[in-house]
């Protein structure tokens, strides 16, 4: 059953770069690409740095402590089959909501 909570106002994601926010006690990296909005694990699956703060360039997210680089629309790191756990955004109006229902794995 989804479990929908509300993460942000559109205005506070920049287009530059990520939002980071503490949802359902987990670290997500909320990001906008082409006026849609995308939400993968805040935490890089390196050493554990602050994914929703790097820079982005198109769909790729540039974690700020060691260069590693993910797609925020499927969260596949650039150079490897790693992946970010992603996380299903809904957008209400001028509200962003993250489905942080658990899943498999």
């Amino acid at each position: 059953m989804p479990n929908w909570v509300r993460v942000a106002e559109i205005r506070e994601v920049p287009a530059d770069g990520g939002l980071e926010r503490v949802v359902a006690g987990r670290i997500i990296g909320l990001f906008c690409v082409d006026d849609h909005y995308f939400a993968i694990d805040g935490i890089c699956a390196h050493q554990g740095g602050p994914v929703g703060k790097g820079g982005i360039c198109g769909a790729i997210v540039t974690c700020p402590w060691h260069g590693w680089q993910y797609d925020v629309t499927s969260g596949k790191h650039e150079l490897s089959e790693i992946r970010q756990q992603t996380f299903p955004v809904e957008r209400r109006g001028d509200e962003l909501f993250v489905d942080m229902e658990e899943r498999g794995s």
